[in-house]
């Protein structure tokens, strides 16, 4: 599926153009952008008969058989979004103008990655800086780029957009509208994607409109979430502070009291990027790598390791380790040639595959480079929790055998200095208190839904008072 595009079923494309109906919508004009086989438009002629309809699709194909579907009751022709000049599209149709679709759900990696052609011209579309555009916070979801020049050029017209995408996309336009200089209302109605397009993926219909005044009792920049298509009333609502949207703003004020900066901060786990090489398990008393070589190596440079499983199921120390190659990033590894010859001679076997790893973050490092290693990684005790899982449980985790357990680069931790300290800190985060304030700000449809950002964002001080009170 190179476009990336899933086709919308027919019934969907129905129930969306029956939603705007029954909110009392009328058009002069409807839009798809990127029509496929014409089914907004199909349900568009019986929903808004008297509107234009207007439809784009790059596939010679999808266009004829659009063509076909309507009749000659519209104008599909065969264009590449990218390339079209949108202003000058919307220029030449009346308003009020509907513009519907659903625009393809995959990321700019996604797409390059198996040579697609159906991409804007490549950029830092987030304007991310330094390690965060090497290591993929820049890549972006093609419907967004889409929707965001959709938006750009339909500045000062009075028009709705409606359009499936995923619910992260709906987020962060909604996220960008200020900074962006988008007038909208808007709102998000929740699509099962599951059942309409077989995938799993937390979908919404997106519906915001532009150059007119917002509906009666509107409550500045807010957006209704709707559970369904056909929900009357809104579960909660959307809303930006501090900078960033929060799926919940009623709850996120609730919170409030407990944000702000913490003496510890929190950090991510070793990332080594080459499992098979680096991280053994224990088998018939020795340690055995992903490749099932038996491996021997100096004990100085092996170290127990929780992945976010191991986290997330509760499992202890004890059954994986993970070779160390640097103490703090940039380090030179070839110390460990004097200090550890066996350790050495096992790297120099799996060069190769040191060289073949493609993150860029290795580039003019040291041989067999590590990264997301610090002091911070040997403390000897700390509270940890998975980024993949979607729950958050925090586990405190002392040595084992003697040795500082290590966490990989899919897991967050605070490194703590005793037993203590761990102990009081696991318990005040597993706490109702701090449950309700990440559950204020989390976003479990997201891929990674805990990061840096959001345990950080709680300042452990106050909730360690706050705790102490109950």
């Amino acid at each position: 599926m190179e476009a990336g595009d899933w086709q919308t079923p027919h019934e969907l494309a129905r129930a969306v153009t029956a939603l705007l109906a029954r909110r009392g919508e009328r058009y002069a004009a409807v839009l798809e952008p990127t029509c496929g086989r014409g089914a907004f438009l199909l349900a568009a002629k019986s929903a808004f008969p008297e509107a234009r309809l207007v439809g784009f699709d790059r596939s010679d194909v999808y266009v004829e058989e659009a063509r076909r579907a309507l009749g000659g009751r519209a104008s599909v022709a065969n264009a590449d979004f990218f390339a079209l000049d949108w202003e000058r599209v919307f220029a030449e149709l009346p308003e009020p103008l509907l513009v519907i679709g659903n625009p393809p759900w995959v990321t700019s990696s996604t797409l390059g990655g198996f040579s697609g052609t159906n991409l804007p011209v490549k950029s830092n579309f987030k304007r991310e800086l330094g390690y965060d555009a090497l290591t993929g916070k820049s890549n972006f979801d093609i419907s967004e780029w889409m929707l965001a020049r959709l938006l750009d050029a339909a500045r000062g017209r009075r028009f709705t957009l409606a359009m499936l995408c995923k619910s992260a996309v709906a987020r962060r336009l909604f996220e960008q509208s200020r900074a962006r200089g988008w007038e909208l209302a808007g709102a998000v109605y929740a699509v099962d994607a599951r059942v309409h397009f077989a995938a799993a993926v937390s979908a919404v219909l997106l519906v915001v409109r532009g150059g007119a005044p917002p509906p009666e009792g509107a409550r500045g920049a807010r957006w209704p979430v709707f559970a369904s298509l056909h929900a009357e009333l809104p579960a909660t609502e959307l809303g930006i502070a501090g900078g960033r949207v929060h799926g919940d703003i009623e709850a996120y004020q609730a919170t409030l009291e407990l944000e702000g900066p913490s003496r510890l901060a929190w950090r991510s786990g070793i990332k080594h990027d080459l499992a098979r090489v680096m991280e053994l398990v224990l088998e018939d008393g020795g340690l055995k790598n992903g490749l099932g070589e038996r491996v021997a190596l100096e004990p100085d440079h092996v170290f127990p390791l929780c992945k976010a499983s191991d986290l997330a199921s509760g499992r202890g120390a004890g059954r994986r380790f993970v070779l160390v190659t640097q103490q703090k990033i940039g380090e030179d590894t070839r110390l460990i040639r004097e200090r550890a010859p066996a350790t050495w001679r096992y790297l120099e076997r799996h060069a190769a595959a040191f060289a073949a790893r493609k993150s860029r973050v290795y580039a003019r490092q040291p041989p067999f480079a590590m990264f997301g290693v610090g002091p911070y990684s040997f403390a000897p005790y700390k509270v940890a929790t998975s980024a993949l899982h979607k729950k958050l449980a925090f586990r405190a985790l002392a040595p084992y055998a003697g040795r500082p357990v290590l966490l990989d680069d899919t897991s967050y931790f605070l490194p703590c200095s005793s037993s203590e300290e761990a102990t009081e800190l696991e318990r005040a985060l597993s706490s109702s208190l701090a449950e309700q304030f990440f559950e204020a700000r989390v976003f479990w449809d997201a891929m990674r839904p805990i990061n840096k950002a959001l345990l950080g964002a709680l300042s452990l001080e106050v909730l360690l008072a706050r705790t102490a009170e109950r």
